[in-house]
């Protein structure tokens, strides 16, 4: 979540907050805190979910025993129709299936672990057809997974451990409240607010520890989140933006009427920054903390301009790296302008491609103006704790 050298100062070399510090601290938190618990009671998702007819048909997963036909391992598919045959061993039984054509059909051989559709045979509907539509990668996803995992406690052993109880958390809020919220019809703008609220407290405590300096991090979060949504409005006003043209809205509209799709939007770009926002405002409280430990006569202007120069140094990669996660997202979107020979004007200016540069482009802002924000609320807060350190017991 955040880089090494944010987290070298848990439990550090600045002495403990005095209470008048802490009572600061919390005179803040605890209404931000109340507010998002009550927002989580008012917006939880409630009632059964909106369903919508589908043409879906049953799926079951097998093991290719042997394959056959231009759409095997090693030669090209064919257009139209079925262009091979498998034997499959599923549900328990060997079952002959075929194997679609196209450029994207699966190909397959002995021992693949795959998934076929089962349908009913058009001119004998007592017989059963089986198609093998896609690659099974359930195994494959675990044990990417549990590297990922074995990676990351090997190298942060127990902040390791607690940043992947913090991003279980944050799957648990996506799937638990934010998708099914907004899937009953709740606002995705105030849904995504709550949501990203939740997550941060929970995951930014979590891995970094109830003091402080989280505290000064998750202000400082929270202050960039709320003007990456106020600009996220104004943008997307401006810009006539909707939140559709793409065949993902199209889906969404006519599974969920209704749905806001602007708002979706939104709660995207929030979501979205929210991912990265931690790292530089955890980063840059720990920044405050260690100058201060290492020189507690600076002044909170002092402190404020040293960490600064470091925050500047700091968003000029995360910069970069924002841009190119959007950038790499839509790739095949910008393959497809280029080969259609699309002007540069044109292609900049579609609904599709404009929603995507106001997401890096906002999100970027809401990541530049986290770094002033946290850094000038670190730098008043320790200033607050030495000078109340250095005063004599009453």
């Amino acid at each position: 979540m955040s880089h090494d050298h944010a987290h070298a100062h848990q439990g550090g070399h600045v002495p403990p907050s005095p209470p008048r510090v802490r009572r600061t601290v919390l005179a803040i938190i605890v209404p931000l805190v109340v507010a998002t618990l009550v927002g989580l009671v008012v917006l939880w998702p409630r009632g059964a979910a909106p369903t919508k007819a589908t043409d879906d048909v049953p799926r079951v997963r097998g093991t290719v025993v042997t394959a056959t036909g231009p759409c095997a391992v090693g030669t090209a598919p064919t257009l139209g129709g079925s262009c091979g045959n498998a034997t499959v061993e599923a549900d328990g039984q060997t079952v002959a299936a075929t194997i679609p054509s196209g450029a994207s059909a699966p190909q397959v051989s002995s021992g693949d672990k795959v998934v076929l559709v089962v349908t009913e045979d058009p001119a004998d509907p007592s017989k059963t057809l089986y198609s093998i539509v896609d690659h099974d990668r359930t195994t494959a996803m675990i044990w990417l997974v549990a590297l990922f995992a074995a990676v990351i406690i090997a190298f942060g052993r127990w902040q390791g451990l607690a940043s992947l109880g913090g991003l279980a958390v944050s799957f648990a809020v996506l799937f638990v409240f934010v998708l099914p919220a907004i899937q009953r019809g709740e606002s995705p703008l105030w849904v995504a607010i709550v949501g990203s609220s939740v997550i941060m407290f929970a995951v930014l405590y979590l891995t970094h520890g109830i003091n402080v300096q989280t505290t000064v991090a998750v202000l400082g979060t929270l202050g960039a989140l709320a003007l990456t949504g106020l600009l996220g409005l104004a943008v997307t006003d401006v810009m006539y933006l909707t939140g559709g043209g793409s065949d993902e809205s199209v889906i969404l509209a006519n599974v969920l009427p209704g749905i806001d799709l602007r708002g979706l939007l939104l709660a995207g770009i929030i979501i979205g920054t929210l991912g990265v926002l931690d790292d530089v405002t955890v980063t840059q409280a720990a920044i405050v903390s260690e100058l201060a430990a290492a020189n507690p006569s600076l002044s909170a202007r002092h402190l404020y301009t040293a960490a600064l120069r470091v925050g500047r140094a700091h968003i000029g990669s995360a910069v970069n790296t924002i841009i190119l996660a959007y950038a790499g997202a839509s790739l095949p979107l910008l393959l497809l302008i280029v080969t259609a020979g699309t002007h540069t004007r044109d292609v900049l200016t579609t609904q599709q491609m404009s929603t995507e540069i106001v997401r890096g482009v906002v999100g970027t802002l809401g990541l530049v103006a986290a770094v002033p924000l946290t850094t000038v609320l670190a730098a008043w807060l320790t200033s607050l704790a030495h000078r109340a350190a250095a005063q004599p017991p009453s």
